[in-house]
C-alpha cells in the first residue's frame, strides 16, 4: 500500500483534478487516510483468499454510482478484476495476470526485465501510452505520509510516552517468515548501544511479534518500550514519525518508516532490495549478498540462515553512527 502511493502521486501529477478512491482491505485505511492524494478509502468486504463472486458483483454494481472513468487493478489475480468489471468503468487497466482479457480492457503485458521493482510496475499503469517494450522504467515519486500534530499527541498520551530523548525504533518482526527476521539477540545489542547513549528504544510490531519484542526487551533488562500488539496501525505510524532512526527487517513497517522520511537501516535476508526497496533516499540497505540469496523462502532452505546471522550488529551500529 505504501508503494501504491507512488502511483497515486503519478496520477495526480498527470491529472491534478482527478479524484482517487482506493478499494482495499480495512486494515490499510490508516495508511490511506494519511495519503493526501486519496479522496476516499473503500473497505473491501472480503477476506484474503475469499472468492465471494456475489459479494464482488454487488460491490461493483454499488460503485457504479461514482461514475469512475478508469479503474486500475494492482493485484494480478483473476478475482481482483471482478469488482472493477462490474463498476462499468469505461477503462479498466492492469496487467494480464491470470488471463484477464475481457475483465480488463486495457490489459498490459509485463516485462519484468524492464520493470524489475514492484513500485515501477504500479507507476507504469498510470501512463496510457506506456509501452510493454519501453526501454526504461517510469520515474518513481517518493511516498510521503501526512502526519498531524493532534494524532501524534493523542498517541503519545495514550501510551504514556514522551519524545524528550532521541528515539530509536526497532521493527524486528516480519510477517512473511523467519528467513526475513534478523536475530533478536542482535536487535538487543543495537538497543543496548542506543540506551547506553541516553536515548529511548521503542519496539514496534503486531501481536504476532510480541514473543520477539518481549525477548529483546528482556535482553535489555526491560529498558525498551515494547509497543508490539499494543498500538493500532494509525498510532504506530504517528509514533514512528518521531523516530530519530529506525532499524527494520524487510517488512511493512520498513516501508512506513521510509514514507515518513526517517533515517532508516533496512536489513535484508531472504528477500531482494532490488525488488521491494525502501523508497527513501536516506535509507541504508544492509545485506550480505550471499550466493544463496535472495531465495525468497519463508525459512532458510539450507538451515543456516547465514544471510542474517553473519550480518553482525556492529554493521548496523556503524550505519546508525554514520547517519547521526
Amino acid at each position: 500500500m505504501v508503494m501504491a502511493q507512488s502511483l497515486f502521486i503519478t496520477l495526480k501529477q498527470q491529472q491534478p483534478d482527478c479524484l482517487i478512491d482506493v478499494l482495499a482491505p480495512a486494515w490499510s485505511r490508516p495508511l490511506l487516510e494519511r495519503m493526501s492524494e486519496v479522496n476516499a478509502a473503500i473497505d473491501m468486504p472480503l477476506g484474503h483468499g475469499e472468492f465471494g463472486f456475489g459479494k464482488r458483483r454487488r460491490l461493483g454494481v454499488a460503485l457504479r454510482a461514482n461514475n469512475y472513468s478508469q479503474v486500475i487493478v494492482l493485484p494480478n489475480s483473476w478475482k481482483s478484476a471482478l469488482v472493477p468489471f462490474f463498476t462499468g468503468a469505461p477503462t479498466r487497466t492492469g496487467y494480464v495476470g491470470e488471463f484477464r482479457y475481457g475483465l480488463l480492457n486495457d490489459a498490459r503485458k509485463l516485462d519484468k526485465t524492464v520493470l524489475s521493482m514492484t513500485v515501477q510496475r504500479f507507476c507504469a499503469l498510470a501512463y496510457a501510452a506506456y509501452a510493454a517494450d519501453a526501454p526504461q522504467p517510469p520515474p518513481i515519486p517518493t511516498p510521503v505520509l501526512s502526519i498531524s500534530d493532534e494524532g501524534v499527541e493523542t498517541a503519545l498520551n495514550k501510551h504514556g510516552l514522551n519524545n524528550a530523548e532521541a528515539i530509536l525504533v526497532l521493527c524486528p518482526g516480519a510477517e512473511y517468515g523467519p528467513a526475513k527476521r534478523w536475530p533478536e539477540e542482535y536487535y538487543a545489542e543495537v538497543a543496548r548501544y542506543w540506551l547506553d547513549k541516553g536515548g529511548q528504544v521503542w519496539l514496534f510490531g503486531s501481536n504476532k511479534d510480541e514473543p520477539v519484542t518481549t525477548a529483546i526487551n528482556m535482553l535489555t533488562e526491560n529498558r525498551c518500550v515494547d509497543l508490539a500488539g499494543r498500538t493500532s496501525l494509525g498510532e504506530a505510524i504517528d509514533l514512528m514519525s518521531l523516530a530519530t532512526h529506525v532499524v527494520s527487517n524487510d517488512s511493512g513497517l520498513m516501508h512506513v518508516a521510509a514514507s515518513l522520511g526517517r533515517s532508516l537501516v533496512a536489513i535484508y535476508g531472504s528477500s531482494d532490495p532490488g525488488f521491494t526497496p525502501p523508497l527513501n533516499a536516506q535509507a541504508r540497505v544492509l545485506r550480505l549478498g550471499l550466493d544463496c540469496s535472495p531465495c525468497f523462502k519463508r525459512e532458510c532452505p539450507l538451515g543456516h540462515l547465514k544471510c542474517l546471522k553473519d550480518l553482525l550488529p556492529a554493521r548496523v551500529i556503524d550505519a546508525l553512527e554514520s547517519a547521526v
